[in-house]
């Protein structure tokens, strides 16, 4: 798969394109996605995404609030490169780019930088400045510029929309196993190990001390989480700890993860932390050995919930 950062370093070449922010490559994402490689192949031409840098919400955002992100560019470029395309143009998104007359962004940046034959976009997809852009537009354009349109409907599970939004709303109230279920795969987290206060070795629990690799990456309520936990290329059972730590100091937010049947010095080395289930909330216990007590049941529930081998 070609990476592209920028449409300036674009090697021009006929494709299926989607675009969009694409924050979290979620299953209502991977349905895009997959009819974008369906139809490169009955094209025989190359299947691409269009996404953007930073999130458009950080350039555009007026009142609104600034959403924390569900994959960092890399997460987010991994993800789409698992599904199978061909080519991911990374476009700078800058307030200048916001303000592109939707017309031009099709004629320039669809029809003659990318060389589109055909673009599939979500039910909802908008454009160009004021993002007055959208299917009806491209669709009404089609004909005259050379290429087709396709628009995909609104994807839904149970009774929920699958969205971006719906998602952050589920791991900011700790539910991380709904959340997985419109990702199609676990909520994940990726940070370098630092040094701790070391109390949780004391216990018999060491932890690692998590430092988020991306500053923007949500991360879920506070709580007790089961995990697994990626460290080089192997997977673990963890349980991992969100919150100020109420029993030891009840200050500083940590970020810490009890890898089970796991006994190396990790410090400075990379995680990826996949959450599985909250168990519990955070609360304070009377003192250490309350707290040891509770941390035995937490990792009795751990095991039942992830079996590695």
């Amino acid at each position: 798969m070609e990476i592209y950062h920028g449409l300036e370093e674009l090697n021009k070449q006929a494709c299926v394109v989607t675009i969009g922010t694409f924050d979290g490559v979620h299953l209502a994402h991977q349905k895009i996605i997959r009819r974008v490689i369906a139809e490169s192949q009955r094209l025989g031409i190359h299947a691409a995404v269009l996404t953007f840098w930073p999130h458009p919400r950080k350039v555009i955002a007026g009142e609104l609030p600034v959403p924390a992100l569900l994959t960092s560019l890399s997460e987010k470029c991994e993800s789409l490169e698992a599904l199978g395309l061909d080519r991911i143009i990374i476009t700078p998104f800058t307030r200048e780019f916001s303000e592109l007359d939707p017309l031009t962004f099709i004629s320039e940046i669809l029809v003659n930088t990318l060389q589109t034959k055909k673009i599939i976009i979500g039910y909802d997809h908008r454009f160009g400045k004021d993002r007055k852009g959208n299917y009806d537009l491209l669709k009404q354009e089609s004909n005259r510029m050379g290429f087709e349109v396709e628009e995909i409907t609104q994807q839904s599970l149970d009774e929920f929309a699958i969205s971006s939004t719906q998602i952050r709303t589920y791991l900011n109230a700790g539910e991380v196993h709904q959340a997985s279920l419109l990702l199609g795969r676990p909520y994940s987290l990726k940070g370098l190990v630092v040094k701790g206060k070391q109390i949780g070795r004391t216990l018999g629990f060491p932890t690692a001390n998590i430092q988020p690799e991306a500053p923007d990456k949500l991360i879920p309520a506070d709580g007790v989480y089961a995990v697994t936990v990626n460290h080089d290329h192997r997977y673990y059972a963890g349980m991992m700890n969100i919150g100020n730590r109420p029993t030891v100091d009840g200050t500083n937010k940590t970020i810490e993860v009890h890898l089970l049947n796991f006994d190396k010095d990790i410090y400075g080395e990379s995680l990826q932390i996949n959450f599985i289930q909250r168990i519990r909330d955070q609360r304070k216990f009377s003192g250490l050995e309350e707290l040891k007590s509770q941390l035995i049941l937490d990792k009795v529930q751990t095991l039942d919930l992830i079996k590695i081998q």
